[in-house]
């Protein structure tokens, strides 16, 4: 039997509906991280006695850069994910830019965005 070289439309749609889930997710949780960074939510010391507020602030900075770090790393993630949706399009998912062979079913259930096998993952090191 020759060796597959891409998932059926039948997996390739599994994986569609995992990779949606994720991104759905992965965007309410920017959009928290945002809203965070922006404080939205109403919650700093500037409702705050002037004392609490000389306190707060090293921790307030501090906080934002931690959030906005947190916030890019999430954005990068969408895009990932939203690359791997166009590889589904394209029925090129699964595949690895490396060496070309089909990423195991459970390596891509686990990250969906995966581009390499674990195998071409290795030998980068």
């Amino acid at each position: 039997m020759a060796e597959k070289t891409r998932y059926s439309d039948d997996e390739l749609q599994e994986f569609k509906k995992l990779i949606v889930t994720k991104l759905e997710k992965a965007k309410v949780d920017y959009e928290l991280l945002k809203a965070t960074l922006n404080n939205t939510d109403g919650n700093d010391t500037t409702d705050t006695s002037p004392t609490f507020k000389v306190m707060e602030e090293g921790a307030t900075v501090l906080s934002k850069e931690e959030v906005g770090r947190l916030a890019q790393r999430q954005l990068k993630f969408i895009q990932h994910l939203q690359a791997a949706l166009m590889r589904v399009e394209n029925k090129t998912y699964g595949i690895c830019r490396e060496t070309g062979k089909l990423i195991p079913k459970e390596r891509l259930m686990a990250v969906p965005h995966a581009t390499l096998s674990i195998e071409a993952k290795n030998s980068q090191k």
